[in-house]
């Protein structure tokens, strides 16, 4: 059986003030962090993953490119890095670019998150106990789509999406 994740706890300042197991952390409601990473391409299209179907959370949702908790003892950096290695099975060098940074509240998930950007053109390697697929969208496209059907998505992607491009809320 997995070990379950430890995440760090924070106050409302983004500060750590303990450490507690996924479950509980959830359960709770308590806050913690997450890392958002918006992969695009030559194009200008952005790619969206579907939550695989086994997701606790939001399953066979779209949502970010890659993302997921900051690990106990672990940076928002570190964290990026590694979901983007685990989820998109990137392995070669590359730069994540840090665009945003959210406060946590109930579109994120009680996550305090940031947001990074990453230029790749692939080949990707979804992990499928993560991802069941990858799309490239056209922003204006997703937009759209967003507003069209916003349960298709997990919460944060239109969240961070509105804050980001100064959208506002439908």
């Amino acid at each position: 059986m997995k070990q379950e994740d430890i995440f760090d706890i924070v106050n409302e300042q983004d500060e750590v003030i303990g450490h507690a197991p996924r479950s509980e952390v959830h359960a709770r409601g308590l806050l913690h962090r997450a890392a958002h990473i918006w992969v695009y391409n030559r194009h200008g299209q952005i790619l969206i993953q579907l939550r695989s179907a086994s997701k606790d959370r939001h399953p066979r949702t779209w949502d970010s490119s890659a993302s997921g908790h900051v690990d106990h003892g672990e940076s928002y950096d570190i964290a990026a890095h590694r979901e983007v290695m685990e989820e998109l099975g990137l392995t070669e060098n590359f730069t994540l670019e840090e665009i945003d940074y959210a406060a946590a509240c109930a579109d994120t998930g009680q996550e305090f998150v940031k947001v990074y950007r990453l230029f790749h053109e692939g080949p990707f390697r979804p992990c499928p106990e993560e991802i069941d697929e990858l799309r490239w969208a056209d922003p204006g496209e997703l937009e759209q789509w967003m507003r069209d059907k916003p349960e298709e998505f997990a919460p944060a992607l239109p969240y961070l999406w509105r804050r980001l491009h100064n959208l506002e809320s439908s």
